[in-house]
């Protein structure tokens, strides 16, 4: 015969993950590990998980709205929805940078071929 789910665990355990997750994110801020405009989507969603651990109506509301019959689901749902928000906005910063990568590369190379250039130029004066 199967235990019945304790649903006050799980609140709690969701609310200690929250909390964790925000000091987390403030820790590595704080040591520069963390640059500020890449914490903020991590802030929001830690905050939110937060709102959602403490407000137990809220997180049940969110499970009928989505239709999830059991509301920790739905917060693990919510977990997964902004882990996918993390990943594609650093998907974006990634792709970025890679396309700023090739045009440094592309000006370097053209700065030693000036270079050599100008070199030559010399040795022939």
């Amino acid at each position: 015969m199967e235990e019945p789910v304790n649903i006050a665990r799980m609140t709690y355990i969701a609310l200690l993950g929250s909390v964790f997750l925000l000091l987390f994110i403030f820790e590595l801020i704080r040591k520069n590990k963390l640059k500020e405009r890449y914490s903020l989507l991590w802030l929001f969603f830690g905050i939110i998980f937060l709102f959602l651990s403490l407000y137990r109506d809220g997180l049940e509301i969110m499970s009928n709205i989505i239709g999830v019959d059991y509301p920790p689901a739905a917060l693990f749902l919510a977990l997964i929805i902004a882990m996918f928000f993390i990943l594609l906005h650093y998907s974006i910063v990634v792709s970025e940078l890679s396309e700023k990568n090739t045009t440094v590369i592309q000006e370097l190379g053209l700065l030693k071929f000036e270079l050599k250039e100008l070199k030559k130029q010399i040795k022939q004066m």
